[in-house]
Protein backbone atom coordinates (compact mmCIF):
# COMPACT_ATOMS: atom_id res chain seq x y z
CA UNK A 1 0.00 0.00 0.00
CA UNK A 2 0.96 3.65 -0.86
CA UNK A 3 1.60 5.72 2.09
CA UNK A 4 -0.42 8.49 2.41
CA UNK A 5 1.95 11.14 2.26
CA UNK A 6 5.42 10.45 1.31
CA UNK A 7 8.33 13.15 0.76
CA UNK A 8 11.86 11.78 -1.00
CA UNK A 9 14.69 14.38 -1.31
CA UNK A 10 13.19 17.09 -0.44
CA UNK A 11 14.43 21.03 -0.99
CA UNK A 12 12.81 23.89 -1.72
CA UNK A 13 15.21 27.36 -1.84
CA UNK A 14 13.35 30.27 -2.04
CA UNK A 15 14.17 33.74 -4.41
CA UNK A 16 16.19 35.11 -1.62
CA UNK A 17 18.13 31.97 -1.15
CA UNK A 18 16.50 31.14 1.75
CA UNK A 19 16.85 27.21 1.67
CA UNK A 20 13.32 26.14 3.67
CA UNK A 21 13.75 22.38 3.41
CA UNK A 22 17.03 21.00 2.13
CA UNK A 23 16.64 17.06 1.54
CA UNK A 24 13.84 15.75 3.65
CA UNK A 25 12.43 13.08 3.64
CA UNK A 26 9.33 11.82 5.20
CA UNK A 27 6.55 8.64 5.05
CA UNK A 28 3.27 8.98 6.78
CA UNK A 29 0.80 5.53 6.87
CA UNK A 30 -2.18 6.54 6.15
CA UNK A 31 -4.76 6.65 9.10
CA UNK A 32 -1.65 8.04 11.40
CA UNK A 33 -1.58 11.43 13.22
CA UNK A 34 1.99 12.94 12.60
CA UNK A 35 2.69 15.96 14.48
CA UNK A 36 5.33 18.56 12.80
CA UNK A 37 7.08 20.80 15.31
CA UNK A 38 10.35 22.50 15.10
CA UNK A 39 11.69 26.30 15.67
CA UNK A 40 10.31 29.14 13.29
CA UNK A 41 12.07 29.25 9.87
CA UNK A 42 12.68 25.50 10.12
CA UNK A 43 9.92 24.79 6.63
CA UNK A 44 6.86 22.88 8.88
CA UNK A 45 4.35 25.23 7.19
CA UNK A 46 6.46 24.90 3.88
CA UNK A 47 6.58 20.96 4.08
CA UNK A 48 2.60 21.55 4.48
CA UNK A 49 2.46 24.09 1.36
CA UNK A 50 4.03 21.36 -0.76
CA UNK A 51 1.37 18.87 0.32
CA UNK A 52 -1.30 20.47 -0.13
CA UNK A 53 0.11 21.26 -3.48
CA UNK A 54 0.19 25.31 -3.28
CA UNK A 55 3.96 25.53 -3.72
CA UNK A 56 6.50 23.39 -5.71
CA UNK A 57 9.59 21.56 -4.36
CA UNK A 58 12.82 22.59 -6.43
CA UNK A 59 14.11 18.82 -5.71
CA UNK A 60 12.76 15.46 -4.61
CA UNK A 61 9.65 13.99 -4.79
CA UNK A 62 5.93 14.56 -2.88
CA UNK A 63 3.44 12.04 -3.13
CA UNK A 64 -0.15 11.44 -2.07
CA UNK A 65 -1.36 8.18 -2.06
CA UNK A 66 1.15 7.70 -5.11
CA UNK A 67 0.25 10.75 -6.86
CA UNK A 68 1.23 14.32 -7.51
CA UNK A 69 -0.37 17.06 -4.99
CA UNK A 70 -2.14 18.64 -7.59
CA UNK A 71 -3.95 15.12 -8.66
CA UNK A 72 -4.60 14.57 -4.64
CA UNK A 73 -6.30 18.24 -4.71
CA UNK A 74 -8.21 17.74 -7.99
CA UNK A 75 -9.51 14.27 -6.48
CA UNK A 76 -10.09 16.42 -3.33
CA UNK A 77 -8.18 13.85 -1.51
CA UNK A 78 -7.17 16.69 0.78
CA UNK A 79 -8.38 18.66 3.06
CA UNK A 80 -6.56 22.09 4.72
CA UNK A 81 -7.23 23.91 7.92
CA UNK A 82 -5.53 27.33 8.50
CA UNK A 83 -4.81 29.54 11.13
CA UNK A 84 -7.28 31.30 10.51
CA UNK A 85 -11.00 29.50 9.62
CA UNK A 86 -11.40 31.30 6.34
CA UNK A 87 -15.53 31.24 6.59
CA UNK A 88 -17.93 32.68 4.62
CA UNK A 89 -19.41 35.38 6.45
CA UNK A 90 -22.81 35.43 4.36
CA UNK A 91 -23.10 31.50 5.25
CA UNK A 92 -24.77 29.97 8.60
CA UNK A 93 -22.58 27.13 10.16
CA UNK A 94 -24.67 24.32 8.52
CA UNK A 95 -24.19 25.75 5.00
CA UNK A 96 -20.37 26.60 5.33
CA UNK A 97 -19.64 23.05 6.19
CA UNK A 98 -21.94 21.80 3.88
CA UNK A 99 -20.63 23.97 0.99
CA UNK A 100 -17.23 22.31 -0.23
CA UNK A 101 -18.98 18.65 -0.74
CA UNK A 102 -21.73 20.46 -2.87
CA UNK A 103 -19.06 21.82 -5.08
CA UNK A 104 -16.66 19.01 -5.41
CA UNK A 105 -19.15 15.89 -6.48
CA UNK A 106 -17.22 15.43 -10.07
CA UNK A 107 -14.19 14.77 -8.53
CA UNK A 108 -15.31 11.72 -6.45
CA UNK A 109 -14.84 9.04 -9.21
CA UNK A 110 -10.80 9.97 -9.76
CA UNK A 111 -10.97 10.02 -6.23
CA UNK A 112 -11.87 6.25 -5.65
CA UNK A 113 -9.66 5.35 -8.53
CA UNK A 114 -6.57 6.80 -6.45
CA UNK A 115 -7.35 5.87 -3.14
CA UNK A 116 -8.07 2.23 -3.98
CA UNK A 117 -11.99 2.36 -2.37
CA UNK A 118 -15.57 1.95 -3.90
CA UNK A 119 -16.98 4.92 -5.77
CA UNK A 120 -20.63 4.96 -3.71
CA UNK A 121 -18.12 5.04 -0.21
CA UNK A 122 -16.58 8.54 -1.58
CA UNK A 123 -20.42 9.49 -2.81
CA UNK A 124 -21.83 8.57 0.79
CA UNK A 125 -23.04 11.98 2.37
CA UNK A 126 -21.59 12.36 5.95
CA UNK A 127 -24.08 13.35 8.24
CA UNK A 128 -22.78 17.16 9.00
CA UNK A 129 -25.23 17.57 11.76
CA UNK A 130 -23.66 14.76 13.15
CA UNK A 131 -20.37 16.23 12.89
CA UNK A 132 -21.21 19.60 14.28
CA UNK A 133 -23.02 18.05 17.14
CA UNK A 134 -19.58 16.05 18.05
CA UNK A 135 -18.08 19.01 17.86
CA UNK A 136 -19.95 21.15 20.30
CA UNK A 137 -21.93 23.07 17.51
CA UNK A 138 -25.41 21.60 17.89
CA UNK A 139 -27.10 25.03 18.84
CA UNK A 140 -25.05 26.52 16.63
CA UNK A 141 -26.06 25.45 13.07
CA UNK A 142 -27.64 28.28 12.18
CA UNK A 143 -25.77 31.41 13.12
CA UNK A 144 -23.57 33.32 11.08
CA UNK A 145 -19.67 33.40 11.71
CA UNK A 146 -19.96 36.53 13.45
CA UNK A 147 -21.77 35.49 15.61
CA UNK A 148 -19.26 32.80 17.01
CA UNK A 149 -16.54 32.51 19.39
CA UNK A 150 -12.80 31.81 17.32
CA UNK A 151 -12.95 28.74 19.16
CA UNK A 152 -16.03 28.05 17.28
CA UNK A 153 -15.09 28.94 14.25
CA UNK A 154 -12.58 27.13 14.48
CA UNK A 155 -14.20 24.18 15.17
CA UNK A 156 -16.48 25.08 11.78
CA UNK A 157 -13.44 25.03 9.80
CA UNK A 158 -12.07 21.33 11.01
CA UNK A 159 -15.57 19.63 10.66
CA UNK A 160 -15.80 21.67 7.07
CA UNK A 161 -12.25 19.58 6.50
CA UNK A 162 -13.88 16.38 8.14
CA UNK A 163 -16.91 16.39 5.92
CA UNK A 164 -15.11 16.20 2.69
CA UNK A 165 -13.69 13.10 4.38
CA UNK A 166 -10.34 13.83 3.18
CA UNK A 167 -7.92 10.99 2.78
CA UNK A 168 -5.20 13.53 4.11
CA UNK A 169 -5.81 16.17 6.34
CA UNK A 170 -2.99 19.18 7.00
CA UNK A 171 -3.43 21.42 9.85
CA UNK A 172 -1.28 24.35 10.06
CA UNK A 173 -1.51 25.64 13.75
CA UNK A 174 -5.47 25.66 13.58
CA UNK A 175 -5.01 26.47 17.61
CA UNK A 176 -2.84 28.77 17.92
CA UNK A 177 -4.74 31.72 18.73
CA UNK A 178 -7.05 30.10 20.99
CA UNK A 179 -6.61 30.51 25.15
CA UNK A 180 -5.52 27.23 26.35
CA UNK A 181 -8.89 26.06 28.26
CA UNK A 182 -10.61 26.28 24.24
CA UNK A 183 -6.93 24.96 23.38
CA UNK A 184 -7.29 21.58 25.03
CA UNK A 185 -11.23 21.47 24.23
CA UNK A 186 -10.64 21.48 21.06
CA UNK A 187 -7.77 19.27 20.91
CA UNK A 188 -9.83 16.50 22.70
CA UNK A 189 -12.81 17.27 20.30
CA UNK A 190 -9.99 16.60 17.61
CA UNK A 191 -9.31 13.69 18.53
CA UNK A 192 -13.10 11.97 18.85
CA UNK A 193 -13.36 13.13 15.35
CA UNK A 194 -10.45 11.42 13.81
CA UNK A 195 -10.72 8.34 15.83
CA UNK A 196 -14.06 7.67 13.68
CA UNK A 197 -13.24 9.01 10.70
CA UNK A 198 -9.21 7.89 10.42
CA UNK A 199 -7.68 10.95 8.19
CA UNK A 200 -4.50 10.99 7.86
CA UNK A 201 -2.99 13.97 9.32
CA UNK A 202 -0.26 16.31 9.33
CA UNK A 203 -0.29 19.17 11.80
CA UNK A 204 2.24 22.09 12.27
CA UNK A 205 2.20 23.25 16.07
CA UNK A 206 4.72 24.89 18.42
CA UNK A 207 3.19 23.31 21.89
CA UNK A 208 5.12 20.11 22.94
CA UNK A 209 2.38 19.16 25.22
CA UNK A 210 -0.15 19.64 22.05
CA UNK A 211 2.07 17.41 19.76
CA UNK A 212 2.34 14.74 22.53
CA UNK A 213 -1.58 14.35 23.22
CA UNK A 214 -2.73 14.66 19.42
CA UNK A 215 -0.18 12.19 17.97
CA UNK A 216 1.17 9.06 16.79
CA UNK A 217 4.28 10.24 15.45
CA UNK A 218 6.36 13.49 16.07
CA UNK A 219 8.69 15.19 13.57
CA UNK A 220 11.15 17.35 15.19
CA UNK A 221 12.88 19.80 12.51
CA UNK A 222 15.47 22.50 12.50
CA UNK A 223 16.28 25.46 10.94
CA UNK A 224 19.35 26.87 9.00
CA UNK A 225 18.17 24.81 6.18
CA UNK A 226 15.08 23.43 7.22
CA UNK A 227 15.59 19.81 8.03
CA UNK A 228 14.15 16.80 9.52
CA UNK A 229 16.12 15.76 13.22
CA UNK A 230 14.43 13.40 14.80
CA UNK A 231 11.34 11.42 14.37
CA UNK A 232 10.13 10.16 17.49
CA UNK A 233 6.79 7.37 17.88
CA UNK A 234 4.25 8.20 20.48
CA UNK A 235 3.19 4.88 22.28
CA UNK A 236 0.63 5.91 24.45
CA UNK A 237 -3.33 4.60 24.93
CA UNK A 238 -6.11 6.26 23.29
CA UNK A 239 -8.27 7.67 23.75
CA UNK A 240 -5.90 10.56 25.39
CA UNK A 241 -8.28 12.67 27.84
CA UNK A 242 -7.37 14.80 30.20
CA UNK A 243 -6.18 12.41 32.95
CA UNK A 244 -3.50 11.06 30.48
CA UNK A 245 -1.38 14.69 30.79
CA UNK A 246 -0.68 14.13 34.31
CA UNK A 247 1.22 10.96 34.01
CA UNK A 248 4.62 10.09 34.05
CA UNK A 249 4.93 8.12 30.98
CA UNK A 250 3.28 11.53 29.28
CA UNK A 251 6.02 13.83 30.47
CA UNK A 252 8.68 11.44 29.71
CA UNK A 253 7.75 11.87 25.89
CA UNK A 254 7.07 15.35 26.42
CA UNK A 255 11.06 15.68 27.70
CA UNK A 256 12.60 13.83 24.49
CA UNK A 257 10.45 16.06 22.58
CA UNK A 258 12.02 19.01 24.23
CA UNK A 259 15.63 17.66 23.98
CA UNK A 260 15.27 17.00 20.17
CA UNK A 261 14.22 20.44 20.14
CA UNK A 262 16.86 21.89 21.75
CA UNK A 263 19.30 20.14 19.36
CA UNK A 264 17.33 21.72 16.76
CA UNK A 265 18.69 25.03 18.03
CA UNK A 266 22.36 24.53 17.29
CA UNK A 267 23.77 25.19 14.44
CA UNK A 268 25.08 21.98 12.06
CA UNK A 269 28.63 21.25 12.51
CA UNK A 270 28.97 23.20 15.79
CA UNK A 271 30.69 21.87 18.96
Amino acid sequence: MNAGVRLHGVRKTYGDGTVALDDVSLSVPPGRFVSLIGPSGCGKSTLLRLVAGLEAQDHGQVSVHGVSPEDACAAKLIGLVPQTPALLPWLDVLRNVTLPRRMNRRAAARRAEIAGVEARAVLQEPDMLSLLARAGLAEAVHRLPSQLSGGMQQRVAIVRAFGLRPDVLLMDEPFSALDEFTREALQEQLLDLWDELQTTVLFVTHSIQEAVRLSDTVVVMAPDPGRVVDVIDIDLPRPRGQQLLEQGRFHAYEDRVRNALRGAWRVPGAA
